[in-house]
């Protein structure tokens, strides 16, 4: 990225490239956590508007696009559900989370039944215990929907991955659920 032999420093970021190729990383569902963070943290360190100071207004400008691109490539492909989304992009398959829902029976009535339970943890005689126990169902099963994806992905079978993704999106909303309660709960035995 830096032309050392003319004194200035260049950009010279692909952006045509996915964002497993700019990290140098295999195009699958599953990612080393340490590779992906040692490329970002390389990546950035070279687009850093410090060894751009003096450089013109364009290489500048395509530093900050290049730091901007590199973040939304490490955000993306750091959550499971949005590497999920965008490995699905690169094959052509698109899940528009605000038209489309899981359709799946059983699913939807299991979500009601644990939005009910997450509803009821103040009544418990203990809440975080039951935050907690709930909290690890909903893990465990997001952790099945992450390998059900993978199986789908890896097998072709882009539908059965994209029914997964838009699983997910129910099990993320409760993950959040799950952290404010929590936060509201420990903020009432502090408080």
């Amino acid at each position: 990225m830096s032309d050392s032999r003319h004194g200035s420093t260049q950009v010279d970021l692909d952006f045509t490239r996915n964002y497993f190729e700019l990290f140098g990383l295999p195009q699958q569902f599953r990612v080393d956590d340490a590779a992906l963070m040692a490329a970002y943290r390389a990546l950035q360190s070279e687009l850093h508007p410090d060894r751009f100071a003096q450089s013109d207004d364009q290489a500048r400008r395509l530093a900050v696009q290049g730091a901007s691109h590199v973040n939304e490539a490490y955000a993306t492909l750091k959550d499971d559900g949005r590497r999920a989304r965008y490995l699905l992009s690169l094959k052509g398959t698109v899940v528009d989370e605000e038209k489309e829902s899981a359709h799946d029976p059983q699913f939807l009535l299991d979500q009601m039944e644990l939005r009910e339970a997450l509803e009821e943890v103040d009544q418990a005689a203990d809440p975080l215990a039951a935050l907690d126990a709930l909290s690890r169902d909903i893990e465990m099963r997001y952790t099945q929907m992450l390998a059900a994806f993978e199986v789908a992905f890896e097998s072709n079978n882009l539908e059965a991955a994209r029914q997964e993704v838009l699983k997910l999106r129910f099990f993320d909303r409760l993950r959040e659920e799950v952290a404010r309660i929590s936060e509201r709960l420990e903020d009432q035995l502090l408080g």
